[in-house]
């Protein structure tokens, strides 16, 4: 019998599939993933645990999700219960591709606030259309029982009462498998950060919520430039990075002879707006006390503006 696993990577979710496992059960992992994730994906524990997996893109429908959630947000914007429902929809689609029985989640009640107290299990079970064919390992025995228990396909005696925050009976039951490489709990989703969301909702607001702006948003300093957004690098790397992933359509800002970031303008800019940035980008480059000589890159041509820094108080002011 087979029975598909939602596999982060993380120990909750991999204790899940292991306990299923020794109930003979063969699992097949299934990483969902989105532009936010920060998790380092979960390939060095699925050879601990000796299974496949694949990874599924939930892609736009997510981002539709996120701009206006159904069941609202968590603490910032973390849509946290609809991203559950998406994945447990296309989990389903999945398990009748792959002739699987049931679905494994690691989910412990009481964990999470918000999507992992006992309304919200019911609620995503039933909106996803999987009627007790969720198993959640960790805290079955505090549960209605699902089918799986029911037919003896897994046995219920051997599953686990966990409840609430604390990590001390996984990590003791990780160390009794032997299962090291699991990511940490402080992974996960870029839409629980307050600041990274900050750059999300300004995305939103002016119509630029694409996969393409989204993956941008980890690079850099931002600022809004009207309709226009500038992005500053702070070190060599991001400078490379905004170079590498920056279109043709884009502006790119650099200071001549002295070090200094790379910038680029995402969308059309007006001469006032180079200006500004330039002067932004003035104001990171090192001897920024002094005017410095800005090279601009724009639709294949090059010219150079003489910037003056720009004062503090006035980049705070546009600053994402």
């Amino acid at each position: 019998m087979n029975a598909l696993a939602l596999f982060s990577g993380g120990l909750d979710s991999s204790l899940a599939i292991r306990i299923v496992q020794d109930e003979g059960i063969e699992i097949i992992g299934v990483h969902f993933t989105t532009p936010f994730c920060t998790c380092s994906g979960p390939a060095a524990v699925a050879r601990e645990l000796d299974i496949d997996f694949k990874r599924v893109p939930l892609g736009s429908e997510f981002l539709e999700i996120v701009k206006k959630p159904p069941h609202g947000y968590g603490r910032n914007l973390n849509p946290c219960i609809d991203c559950r429902i998406l994945m447990l929809r296309r989990s389903k689609e999945i398990m009748k591709e792959s002739l699987a029985s049931f679905i494994i989640t690691g989910e412990v009640l009481g964990q999470r606030p918000m999507s992992q107290n006992r309304n919200a299990l019911f609620e995503v079970e039933k909106a996803s259309g999987l009627n007790r064919l969720i198993l959640r390992p960790l805290s079955a025995k505090l549960l209605p029982v699902t089918i799986p228990e029911e037919r003896n396909w897994v046995r219920r005696g051997n599953l686990l009462a966990i409840e609430g925050r604390s990590r001390r009976k996984q990590l003791e039951l990780a160390q009794r498998f032997g299962i090291r490489d699991f990511s940490t709990p402080s992974g996960g989703c870029l839409l629980t950060d307050p600041i990274f969301c900050r750059k999300v909702k300004d995305l939103i607001k002016h119509d630029n919520f694409t996969e393409n702006h989204i993956i941008l948003l980890r690079v850099g300093r931002h600022f809004r430039l009207g309709n226009n957004k500038l992005i500053v690098g702070r070190n060599q790397q991001e400078n490379r990075i905004l170079k590498d992933l920056s279109s043709g359509d884009n502006t790119i800002l650099e200071p001549e002879a002295i070090p200094g970031p790379t910038a680029v303008i995402v969308g059309k800019p007006n001469d006032n707006e180079i200006r500004l940035s330039a002067r932004i980008v003035a104001r990171y480059s090192d001897h920024c006390s002094n005017p410095v000589v800005i090279t601009v890159i724009s639709d294949v041509k090059a010219s150079k503006v003489v910037s003056t820094p720009l004062e503090d108080e006035k980049i705070n002011k546009i600053r994402i």
